[in-house]
């Protein structure tokens, strides 16, 4: 086993992978805020990356360090993108054993992977062969009426003993029919405790805790449990969160950026965009709640999510959004 398989990546603090959400823009912006998050991918299918048009591991360098989550079940295929992962210069390969909606029950993998824990071993002994980046896998405590702390453990033994050592479990279990994604987000009640025996069972992991998770210190409170925690709608609705996360989880001395500052720095990202002859919008929509709950956040918001979809729009846009903001002052 090469020393590099044995280095045991950052988990402290994440932001989740969520599908149609965490693209490449929306992670170049929560890298301005936090430097030490480990980013993840939006769950990328190995048909897409094998087959599909288009380049689905194109990420910016800033972003580092970034994870990338693959869903799929064949193990060769598997082998394949971690493979190329790593050539792309990604710090993480993730497995899906976690989403439970129709779409990825039909491909054979997510959440229903939980059932066939062997065939995920096989997929995991396969990425890591593959590669000398960490492998991961993401899951859920259970599924349908299989949702006993042994059927659990049973799954992470026999994922762990072909060398996974890292496990982002979302404490809650998932319904593969009758729930939709986001009810499964939602309806299944959290088990936080079964996540922390979990640590207590398997000291030589690296657990961290996903789920129903909205602060700072919230995190703090799981952190005296687990090695790390990951968040993901919230920043998604809240994205300001992130500015305090390198001081509060990671002791950095660093000065936070304000909000203003952060939509400046997102400037020459997005007039670099806007030159490629892409749409405003593709980068704006993972701005549009960093004013959260501030006076005038909602004209931010309101401004940015009228004009900044249509065709002939601007940074101009984005400065005129800004100038709403009450916490916007001009220089002098």
């Amino acid at each position: 086993m090469k020393e590099s398989k044995d280095r045991i990546h950052n988990q402290r603090f994440s932001v989740a992978p969520m599908l149609d959400w965490t693209d490449r823009h929306c992670r170049y912006f929560y890298r301005l805020m936090s430097k030490q998050t480990l980013l993840y991918t939006e769950m990328i299918t190995t048909g897409a990356i094998l087959h599909g048009k288009g380049d689905y591991l194109l990420f910016n360098e800033e972003e580092m360090p970034v994870s990338l989550q693959l869903g799929g079940s064949d193990p060769i295929a598997l082998a394949q993108c971690a493979r190329l992962a790593q050539e792309r210069g990604y710090s993480e390969v993730n497995l899906n054993v976690g989403c439970p909606s129709d779409r990825v029950q039909n491909g054979r993998f997510g959440a229903c992977l939980m059932a066939e824990p062997e065939l995920v071993a096989d997929c995991v002994k396969a990425m890591r062969d593959a590669c000398d980046i960490p492998v991961t896998v993401k899951t859920r405590i259970g599924i349908d009426d299989q949702d006993s702390y042994d059927f659990l453990t049973a799954f992470i033994d026999t994922v762990s003993n072909v060398g996974c050592d890292t496990f982002i479990v979302h404490a809650r279990k998932a319904w593969l029919s009758g729930l939709s994604p986001k009810e499964n987000r939602e309806i299944p009640p959290l088990d936080y405790p079964r996540v922390y025996q979990l640590k207590q069972d398997y000291p030589h992991l690296t657990l961290a805790i996903n789920g129903g998770i909205k602060t700072l210190a919230e995190c703090e409170q799981h952190l005296a449990h687990l090695d790390g925690v990951m968040l993901g709608r919230e920043v998604y609705s809240n994205p300001y969160l992130l500015a305090g996360v390198d001081q509060h989880l990671f002791g950095s001395n660093a000065d936070i950026m304000t909000r203003a500052q952060v939509v400046e720095a997102m400037y020459p990202y997005i007039e670099k965009h806007l030159a490629s002859g892409a749409k405003l919008s593709h980068v704006t929509r993972h701005m549009l709640g960093l004013f959260q709950g501030l006076p005038n956040g909602r004209a931010y918001r309101r401004h940015l999510s009228e004009r900044a979809p249509k065709a002939d729009a601007t940074l101009d846009v984005v400065i005129a959004a800004l100038k709403l903001v009450t916490e916007y002052r001009q220089p002098e």
